[in-house]
């Protein structure tokens, strides 16, 4: 999992989480990882509008969000 964080963060790309939290409460986020540290990383959690740290082990499963643009004509 920390791989695909890292990769994620050197990429800046936007992806969503299926996260446990420790009271083991299961969320979706959309987030953009910022940092890596250890056991951990920071990210933009664009649910709660602010960065957030997150235990990496927490993360049940990680998927890239793709962006689609769309042409005006």
């Amino acid at each position: 999992m920390k791989e695909s964080l890292s990769k994620s963060m050197h990429y800046g790309q936007i992806v969503e989480v299926m996260y446990i939290s420790n009271s083991g409460e299961i969320t979706k986020r959309r987030i953009k990882v910022l940092k890596l540290y250890g056991d951990s990383f920071q990210a933009y959690c664009f649910l709660r509008k602010t960065k957030r740290t997150f235990k990496v082990n927490n993360v049940l499963a990680l998927i890239p969000v793709e962006r689609k643009e769309s042409w005006v004509i």
